[in-house]
Formats: structure tokens, C-alpha cells, sequence
């Protein structure tokens, strides 16, 4: 059995990743002004590291919900996978957004939020994670009751498809928490 102690990558820089894989990780650079440990990762495979670039930046674009509920949904799911390198990133990026705090802790303590509609938000894409997508009933009516939309309920799927894809990458390569994200670190509370 190989353990993800067992499986190692080389984090790819805009220097050594293959040739399909440069073009993304010079927009990451753009983007962020570094190319984050998780994208280095992904271009070993340039195939993953597209299919996450691209849907992400289609997700930006198209999006039914607010930015501070796409980083809601994203450490929903994060959360309930038990993600470190994603729970620190996109704890920095909800306080980017100006998440409130008490939200943010809520999400990364597996709490309550204290927010009815975030809340709701919350409890539907961990019913959509920890079910895979075979949601029960009262869930999906809580959340579309919460004033969601056939549409959100389409969208929180394509974000528990992208953090599964950065989600299980991470416990592959076991993930070292970018610099920028180190102040929000994260342990998954017992």
C-alpha cells in the first residue's frame, strides 16, 4: 500500500514544468504574484493543472453566487475533506473578501456560522460532500428554503468538483502551505 509519505513531486516552477503546463502557471504568477505550491504540484500532470485553472477561472466568470459565498462553499467542502493547505488558503482569501471573522472561525472549527443564509450555504455543500452528491431530501429544501436557486444548487457542484480535485492533490503530495497563506495554518479540530 503507498502512503502519501511514499509519493513524491517536485512543486514545477514557470522554468522546469512541461511546456503545456507553463502558459498556466505564468497566469498563476499574474494572478497572485507567485505560483502557489498546489498549482506546482498539479503541472506534473498539466492535464489536472488545466482542468482546475480553466474551471476555476469559468466558475469566476459564471457564477451564481458572491464571492464571499463561493469562499463559504470552498471551506465547506475543504472542511468536511479535511484539507490543510486549502482551509489556510482560502481562510487568507475570505479575508480578502472581508469575511468576518467569526465566520471564517465557524467554518474552520466545524461551528455553527453566524449567518442564517451562509449557514445554510454551509450545511448544503457538506450534505453534497459528505453524500456525494446523493443529498437528502430536507437538505436540498433547506437550502433552496435559504433563498438559493436551481442554478446554486448546480454551482455548488462544480465547487465540490474543484476542491476535489485540490483537495485530494494535497494529500497526495502532502502540500506545504504557501508563505502567503501560513498565518491561517489549519488542523482539523477533534
Amino acid at each position: 500500500m503507498i502512503t502519501t509519505n511514499e509519493v513524491k513531486y517536485q512543486v514545477k516552477t514557470t522554468d522546469n514544468a512541461p511546456e503545456s503546463a507553463k502558459f498556466t502557471l505564468l497566469a498563476a504568477k499574474k494572478t497572485y504574484g507567485f505560483v502557489p505550491n498546489l498549482l506546482g504540484y498539479m503541472a506534473n500532470h498539466p492535464a489536472l493543472l488545466q482542468n482546475y485553472w480553466d474551471g476555476n477561472e469559468n466558475l469566476k466568470k459564471n457564477s451564481t453566487l458572491s464571492g464571499k459565498e463561493q469562499q463559504v462553499a470552498f471551506l465547506a467542502v475543504s472542511f468536511e475533506n479535511d484539507c490543510h493547505y486549502c482551509m489556510a488558503a482560502h481562510t487568507s482569501i475570505g479575508q480578502m473578501h472581508k469575511i468576518d471573522e467569526k465566520i471564517l472561525n465557524a467554518l474552520r472549527e466545524g461551528k455553527t456560522i453566524p449567518d442564517k443564509r451562509l449557514e445554510a450555504l454551509s450545511k448544503y455543500v457538506k450534505s453534497v460532500t459528505i453524500n456525494r452528491g446523493r443529498v437528502p431530501k430536507k437538505d436540498l429544501e433547506d437550502f433552496l428554503d435559504a433563498g438559493f436557486t436551481k442554478e446554486n444548487v448546480l454551482e455548488v457542484i462544480t465547487i465540490v468538483s474543484l476542491k476535489v480535485m485540490t483537495n485530494y492533490i494535497n494529500y497526495i503530495a502532502n502540500t506545504e502551505v504557501d508563505t502567503a497563506f501560513q498565518a491561517n495554518n489549519w488542523v482539523k479540530p477533534d
